[in-house]
C-alpha cells in the first residue's frame, strides 16, 4: 500500500523534506529571489503560474528524487496542478519517489501574548478530503512564536494539536509547525517553554496516533531529542527560518535525528535566467549540502 511505503520512508529513510509551499503573501519574495521582479506579472493568476513553473522546474530536475529528497510540502494550488501530465502528488510519488504533503494553514493572526496563532481554517476538512483523493500523505501548518510567553506558547500548542487531530481523522499525518522566530529576544527561553508544551501534548496522544514536528533550529543542540525519540513522532524536521543555507546546515548537523525541511535555503542560488544545466547543477549542490547536514551529524 502506498501509504505504508510513504510512512516507512518518512519515519526511517535518510534525507530531507523540500518546502515548496510559499503562498500568496510569500510568493512575490520567492519570485524576486528567483529573478522575477514584481513588474513581470500582474494579478494572482500570473503570479501563481510563474511560481508553479519554478516549482515544476525543481521537481523535474534529475537530483530531485527520493534518494535524498524524501518528501516535499506543496502549496494548495501546486497540489491541484499538474507536472508533465500528471497531478503533482502523483508525479512526485510515482515518478520521483518523493512523499507529498500540503500546506493547509491560511496565514497568521495579529500578534497576541507574544505569538501569532493561525487564522481560522473553515475549509480544512474539504481540503484534507481533496488531498486524500490526490494521494497526499500529510499536511503542514505554521504558527509563529515571537516572545518567551508561557500563555502564548500554550495557546499555539493547543491550536496546533487541535487542528492536527482534525487532520488525522482523514488518515493524513500532520506536520505541526510552531516556528520560534530567529529574531526573538529570548529565543532560547521560548524554545524551552515550547519543548515542555509539545512533550506534554505528545505524551497525551491516543495510542497509534502519529505526528511530525517542523521546528526552528534550536539554540541548544539536541534540545528536541525527547521528541525525536518519542514513539508518537514520525519525524522532527527543521525549518531554515531566515538563516542562510550554510548557517542552517551547520546548526542542523549539531541536532541528531533532526532532518531539514528548508524553503528559502534550498532555492537561494536558483535563478530563472540559468540554463537548464546551470540550474540543475546549482540545485544538485544545494540538495547535497542539505542532505549531508540531515544525515551526517557532528
Amino acid at each position: 500500500m502506498a501509504n505504508e511505503k510513504m510512512m516507512a520512508q518518512m519515519s526511517g529513510k535518510g534525507g530531507f523534506i523540500a518546502a515548496l509551499d510559499q503562498s500568496g503573501g510569500s510568493t512575490p519574495g520567492a519570485l524576486r529571489l528567483y529573478g522575477i521582479p514584481d513588474s513581470a506579472y500582474s494579478g494572482d493568476s500570473e503570479m501563481f503560474r510563474l511560481i508553479h513553473e519554478m516549482r515544476a522546474r525543481i521537481m523535474t530536475a534529475p537530483a530531485f528524487t527520493g534518494a535524498k529528497v524524501i518528501g516535499t510540502i506543496l502549496f494548495e494550488g501546486t497540489m491541484d496542478g499538474e507536472v508533465r501530465g500528471k497531478s503533482t502528488p502523483a508525479y512526485l510519488w510515482e515518478e520521483r519517489s518523493v512523499v507529498p504533503f500540503v500546506k493547509v494553514d491560511k496565514g497568521l493572526q495579529p500578534e497576541k501574548d507574544g505569538v501569532q496563532l493561525m487564522r481560522p481554517m473553515p475549509e480544512l476538512d474539504a481540503l484534507c478530503a481533496r488531498a486524500v483523493k490526490l494521494g497526499v500523505f500529510g499536511t503542514k501548518m505554521r504558527s509563529v512564536i515571537n516572545l518567551a510567553s508561557k500563555e502564548g506558547i500554550a495557546a499555539i500548542a493547543a491550536q496546533q494539536f487541535e487542528a492536527g487531530a482534525q487532520i488525522a481523522k482523514h488518515g493524513l499525518i500532520p506536520i505541526l509547525e510552531p516556528e520560534v522566530s530567529i529574531k526573538s529576544p529570548d529565543k532560547k527561553g521560548a524554545e524551552a517553554i515550547l519543548l515542555d508544551e509539545l512533550k506534554k501534548r505528545t505524551d497525551a496522544l491516543p495510542d497509534g496516533r502519529q505526528v511530525m514536528f517542523k521546528l526552528t533550529l534550536p539554540d541548544v543542540p539536541d534540545l528536541y531529542a525527547p521528541l525525536v525519540k518519542h514513539k508518537a513522532v514520525a519525524r522532527v524536521v527543521a525549518l531554515s527560518g531566515g538563516y542562510t543555507r550554510a548557517d542552517a546546515c551547520k546548526r542542523l548537523a549539531a541536532n541528531h535525528g533532526m532532518i531539514a525541511s528548508f524553503s528559502r535555503a534550498l532555492v537561494q542560488d536558483l535563478r530563472v535566467s540559468m540554463s537548464d544545466a546551470e540550474f540543475e547543477r546549482a540545485l544538485a549542490e544545494s540538495i547535497e549540502e542539505i542532505y549531508r547536514a540531515s544525515t551526517v551529524k557532528a
